[in-house]
């Protein structure tokens, strides 16, 4: 092994190329650049034109996009739903390890997101959009909604949830016959 370190080895060809690479070569006159590729202007002017185009966004065009910005937060709650579903649905009905964290999930994650409905959408707000992200904001929270509405159809599915006569009959008051049947002997 020391005689690997120690021996002086001419490097590879590719590695000589890393290290100096080849001349750049002129194209000739019959190639043309290609689309999107002019090759009128050097690279350093290309680059001050384009800093000496861009304006500065007017306070408008700010909050244009803030609001669209603000937009994708608020519809992020149900681009999340339809897996959501399908893994409350494929995770089945019976009470196990799994579908009782998807349903604390469930629960958890669109009560979590109203709380924090303010601090989602502070960075996007301005004096200028508040009545639009106002608009955003109550659109956050129906889609908080429906993502806990998929929670509260697990539950019922599950059979956790109380709907039927039978889950209140200890608060129900026993009926009063009209009649009784005695059987003869």
């Amino acid at each position: 092994m020391s005689q690997l370190a120690t021996s002086p080895k001419a490097a590879p060809r590719w590695v000589e190329n890393l290290k100096n690479p080849p001349a750049y070569k002129a194209k000739g006159p019959s190639l043309p650049d290609p689309p999107g590729f002019p090759s009128s202007q050097t690279p350093s002017s290309k680059k001050d034109s384009k800093v000496a185009q861009r304006k500065a966004p007017t306070t408008e065009e700010m909050d244009t996009l803030k609001v669209k910005k603000a937009w994708e937060v608020a519809l992020g709650p149900v681009k999340g739903l339809p897996m959501t579903g399908i893994m409350m649905y494929m995770s089945g009905n019976s009470l196990q390890i799994f579908s009782i964290m998807m349903v604390f999930m469930a629960f958890k994650n669109p009560i979590m997101g109203i709380l924090a409905t303010n601090q989602a959408f502070e960075r996007f707000e301005t004096d200028t959009n508040k009545g639009q992200i106002l608009q955003v904001k109550l659109a956050y929270v129906v889609m908080q909604l429906l993502a806990l509405g998929l929670g509260i159809w697990k539950v019922n599915a599950m059979g956790l949830l109380p709907t039927t006569r039978s889950d209140w009959l200890a608060w129900e008051a026993q009926r009063e016959p009209l009649e009784h049947a005695i059987s003869g002997l």
